[in-house]
């Protein structure tokens, strides 16, 4: 299995306005501005790498070699599957009709399943890749964003923005505190 960020989020859990409050920066002072428009993306993405976890509207694609009997669909929340597709024997590509399988988006991971009645189709043998599910994961908004994620990425942009001669491309935010915050119910653990 291979999972390959397709789109990531166009937005940031935090306004570049609120971070600049939070470090005591004068707002009319942009001087530091695209320095701490990049550490908000940067906290941000090492939240998601270290939970496990979507945190704003990213697509993502899944691709497996053959249809296993359940799939999974990592970095959730998951919204919406856009669509599966796969290598029929023939080998030619195809699109799985929706209501051939069902989603089940509360739990965490996501799965996919065929609906009841329906079996996956067979693939095209030794084809690298043969099935490919794509869909969208992420909170529906900042404010869905557990607290304590927040709370770490405000954190690691201060860590960062304070020791930036230091800690320039990721967070150090060496404190367990700040780290507990993180894994406190909020990293996804796939069997």
């Amino acid at each position: 299995m291979s999972l390959l960020k397709i789109t990531d989020a166009t937005a940031e859990p935090f306004e570049l306005a609120a971070v600049k409050v939070h470090l005591h920066e004068t707002l009319t002072d942009t001087d530091n501005d695209a320095l701490i428009t990049r550490l908000i993306k940067v906290a941000r993405q090492t939240a998601e790498e270290r939970t496990e976890r979507t945190l704003l509207a990213t697509t993502w694609q899944v691709q497996l070699d053959t249809f296993p009997s359940v799939i999974q669909l990592e970095r959730p929340p998951v919204v919406a599957v856009s669509w599966v597709k796969y290598i029929d024997a023939a080998g030619v590509l195809q699109t799985l009709d929706t209501a051939a399988y069902q989603v089940d988006i509360a739990k965490a991971p996501g799965r996919v399943a065929p609906a009841y009645g329906y079996h996956w189709p067979q693939t095209r043998a030794q084809t690298f890749g043969a099935v490919t599910v794509q869909y969208t994961a992420g909170y529906v908004n900042v404010a869905a964003i557990p607290e304590q994620i927040r709370q770490w990425i405000l954190l690691a942009i201060t860590e960062m923005y304070e020791n930036r001669s230091r800690s320039a491309e990721r967070p150090t935010v060496p404190n367990e505190f700040a780290d507990s915050l993180l894994t406190g119910g909020n990293t996804v653990w796939s069997l």
